[in-house]
């Protein structure tokens, strides 16, 4: 366990060197041409925008409050190839992929902290423990190399699973630290102007929402690109970075289907 750990850890801080070094640089050079609209900077648009840039110059204006227990829709990638999903690295993000979404209060990281929460007096009868315990007694115990966590035994399997009733006893007493996690609450933007959950931290939005918090902040990681057209009404660098900005404060949870949601027994994981 100790090289696969290791291994994972040379390649996150080559990937990071790379962006610091080479991306970064790369990314504010392009977005300077867009924002003081010099020659090529309508390409750059064009092409998505970089997003770690719009970030570093938006910075707290991308961050919204919402009630978690109103964001409950999350953009479903089931059954998109990779190639046809939006690049992560653009904020203006074209295409379909707003029509597509999945509910989270049947997703497996609401039921994980439901059943945990639920079992909490005895983490032996949930779920968890037994599909946990289940791998383990047909010798593939549970690993994963990018949390450093191997469960190899009943008492890390238990230890393991009362780590989150801590993180979830820690937000009931003192509301939501988005410094305890590795990722921000990340949300897109609809053509719609909606607010749909997309990529890491499922896990602790499902325990705001189990513990009924009243608010939880989420960073804005892309918009759509009708959306974005509308809300800029044909202007660009500063002008548009500040109607963005104003327009954000107006966007509120998606809670409706999408017209291409998959069907209704198949649960959004």
């Amino acid at each position: 366990m100790y090289w696969p750990v290791q291994r994972t850890r040379l390649q996150w801080a080559v990937r990071q060197g790379f962006q610091s070094t080479v991306g970064a640089p790369i990314e504010r050079l392009a977005f300077g041409l867009w924002k003081h609209q010099l020659p090529g900077g309508a390409r750059v648009e064009r092409l998505g925008l970089p997003r770690r840039a719009v970030e570093r110059e938006l910075g707290s204006g991308l961050i919204l409050h919402v009630d978690p227990r109103e964001l409950i829709r999350c953009r479903d990638w089931r059954g998109y190839a990779k190639r046809q999903r939006p690049s992560s690295i653009t904020f203006i993000w074209g295409g379909s992929w707003d029509l597509r979404r999945g509910d989270l209060r049947h997703g497996s990281r609401y039921r994980f902290i439901c059943d945990l929460d639920m079992h909490r007096s005895d983490l032996t009868k949930s779920e968890a423990f037994r599909s946990l315990q289940a791998r383990l007694e047909a010798g593939r115990p549970w690993r994963s190399h990018q949390k450093g966590v191997w469960l190899d035994s009943e008492a890390r399997i238990l230890a393991y699973l009362n780590i989150y009733l801590s993180f979830m006893d820690d937000m009931a007493k003192r509301g939501f630290d988005d410094s305890l996690g590795k990722d921000e609450l990340g949300v897109a933007i609809t053509r719609e102007g909606r607010l749909l959950k997309i990529n890491r931290g499922l896990h602790r939005l499902a325990m705001a929402q189990r513990v009924g918090l009243n608010t939880v902040p989420v960073s804005v990681k892309a918009v759509h690109r009708e959306w974005w057209e509308r809300v800029t009404a044909g202007v660009s660098g500063q002008a548009a970075l500040e109607r963005l900005t104003a327009a954000l404060l107006g966007c509120k949870p998606e809670t409706e289907p999408g017209p291409l949601d998959p069907a209704a027994s198949d649960n959004q994981d």
